[in-house]
């Protein structure tokens, strides 16, 4: 699993998560009757234990391994974040009708005037809503699907004077042109060399899918903001990239992607 891959949306994911926990250790029920009785917590309590507590840690966990995972995985022919953005939206309405009506059917008289929703409920109606919106909002705007931990630079300094070295495969190797330049024109007579390609670290601003250099329409891979992938080859306007597990596939959108130096 790729923490990298992780984005702002899926921080807020996270963050709703923890609170939603927190939240069901307070009272399910708030009393306005005399003291003296012992009110539940959201564990006490069946329907709002697995219908919000539970559907909304689940669906945290299913959105961020989504997320982190190399390739994507389905089940029953939907992407897994599609069944944690469900769950999450499920969780949101169902602690929408807890606190709405907190004691369902109970009709015990001028008692259950006595009842109304507790803290942890309230809490909890609060972190699955904010998930919801983050799961459903994060393939829309485009703040939220900025890294949420950055990418490490791929350059190590240098001793005053000393050149880097040169090589394949060596993040912090000498730059040469910037991707897309066109190399410098000859004097008229000259002959005009063939540039050749080096391969170069680069970064994508938002995930694209890895495609198979036989031209296979199934994505091989998923590159992730923040992290640095190998440039081997260009292919036109595509490169050819390899992941750092050893994956080679072909990059066919490279708009915006980060060179490093």
């Amino acid at each position: 699993m790729n923490i990298r891959s992780l984005t702002r949306g899926d921080g807020v994911v996270i963050g709703a998560a923890v609170l939603l926990f927190i939240a069901s250790f307070f009272d399910n029920y708030s009393y306005d009757g005399p003291d003296g009785i012992d009110l539940p917590s959201l564990w006490e309590n069946g329907p709002v234990l697995l219908s919000v507590v539970l559907a909304g840690i689940i669906a945290a966990g299913l959105i961020v391994a989504a997320r982190a995972l190399p390739q994507p995985v389905k089940v029953a022919g939907l992407e897994l974040g599609s069944f944690g953005v469900a769950f999450a939206v499920f969780a949101a309405w169902s602690g929408l009708g807890n606190v709405i009506d907190p004691v369902g059917g109970l009709n015990t008289g001028s008692s259950e005037q006595a009842l109304s929703a507790g803290t942890g409920l309230v809490l909890a109606f609060v972190a699955t809503l904010i998930m919801a919106a983050a799961a459903v909002a994060t393939p829309l705007v485009p703040a939220l699907q900025g890294s949420l931990i950055p990418a490490p630079k791929p350059v190590t300094p240098q001793p005053y004077g000393a050149q880097p070295p040169a090589g394949y495969g060596y993040p912090g190797a000498q730059a040469q042109q910037p991707y897309g330049a066109q190399p410098p024109q000859q004097s008229y007579g000259q002959q005009q060399p063939t540039a050749e390609f080096s391969p170069f670290w680069f970064a994508v601003p938002v995930t694209r899918p890895l495609f198979g250099e036989d031209g296979s329409p199934a994505p091989v891979a998923e590159l992730a903001p923040g992290t640095w992938y190998l440039a081997v080859e260009q292919r036109g306007a595509a490169l050819v990239a390899q992941t750092q597990d050893g994956r080679r596939g072909v990059l066919q959108d490279t708009t915006g992607i980060q060179r490093g130096s």
